[in-house]
């Protein structure tokens, strides 16, 4: 993985939010806050937060004596998320999931949406997380599965790709979609020190109301924009127009939907 694809700064926050969240995040989070609706007392640890759209979704579902503190690596994607939520239960801070600044069994739960995948030492995280739950703690976190499992995904790296032929931007299918394996994740995860109760596979349907969006989402919204920058400053728009209507083609062009999938995992100190 490259240093840059764990850079979110810029504009990059709120077009992340803004595109990316309804079409790919809030599913998943509604899934994850679910899954802990029993979670009655204590104290919930979220990392990688990102822009807060977990947060958010906890926020709302979870009872009102869980205090949620929840950290990203960056603070441009904190200093977002905070202006969307406002609740004296919820603390933000800056935070690396690989060193994470909290004493030992502190937590009664840690959460991870979707950011598993962008840390460069995965087994050492899943430690850190361990390390701060309490006995019979849960940790729940979710990656997505292969890019051909994710249609808007797979058709915004295929005509990207296509710009460059001699180097290809590879950040989407190299890192979000980059680590799927399920028993490779069982494993690392039982060699931390977890229990883990189950790994389920889910399905939504990603809708928007244009190909355009994703298009954005994916191209200007991530660290993929990095990439084709890098490429020439000038063609991030030509990179988007190209995701919109190969989007488009397979899609229509009014509003869309899509097939997103990925891995939730249940595991417990």
């Amino acid at each position: 993985m490259s240093e840059r694809d764990r850079v979110f700064a810029g504009s990059i926050p709120a077009l992340y939010d803004r595109y990316l969240g309804p079409l790919l995040f809030e599913p998943y989070a509604n899934d994850i806050a679910r899954r802990l609706s029993d979670l009655t007392e204590g104290r919930l640890l979220e990392t990688a937060a990102g822009t807060g759209i977990v947060t958010r979704a906890l926020a709302s579902r979870v009872l009102n004596h869980v205090q949620i503190v929840a950290t990203d690596l960056n603070q441009p994607m904190i200093d977002h998320a905070a202006t969307h939520i406002s609740s004296p239960r919820v603390t933000w801070q800056q935070a690396d999931a690989l060193n994470l600044p909290f004493g030992d069994a502190s937590f009664d739960c840690v959460v991870c949406q979707f950011g598993i995948m962008f840390l460069p030492d995965k087994p050492k995280a899943y430690r850190e997380a361990l390390r701060v739950l309490k006995p019979g703690g849960h940790f729940i976190f979710n990656v997505w599965d292969n890019i051909e499992e994710n249609q808007f995904a797979h058709l915004v790296a295929e005509s990207v790709e296509s710009l460059f032929p001699d180097d290809p931007p590879m950040f989407l299918k190299r890192t979000p979609h980059g680590y799927h394996n399920r028993q490779a994740i069982r494993h690392e995860l039982e060699e931390a020190g977890f229990s883990v109760a189950k790994c389920e596979t889910i399905t939504f349907r990603s809708c928007a109301s244009s190909p355009s969006h994703p298009a954005i989402g994916y191209c200007q919204g991530t660290p993929l924009r990095g990439e084709i920058e890098a490429r020439g400053a000038s063609r991030l728009q030509e990179a988007t127009d190209a995701a919109t209507e190969a989007i488009a083609a397979q899609f229509g062009t009014g509003a869309i939907d899509g097939k997103i999938q990925a891995h939730v995992f249940s595991a417990f100190r």
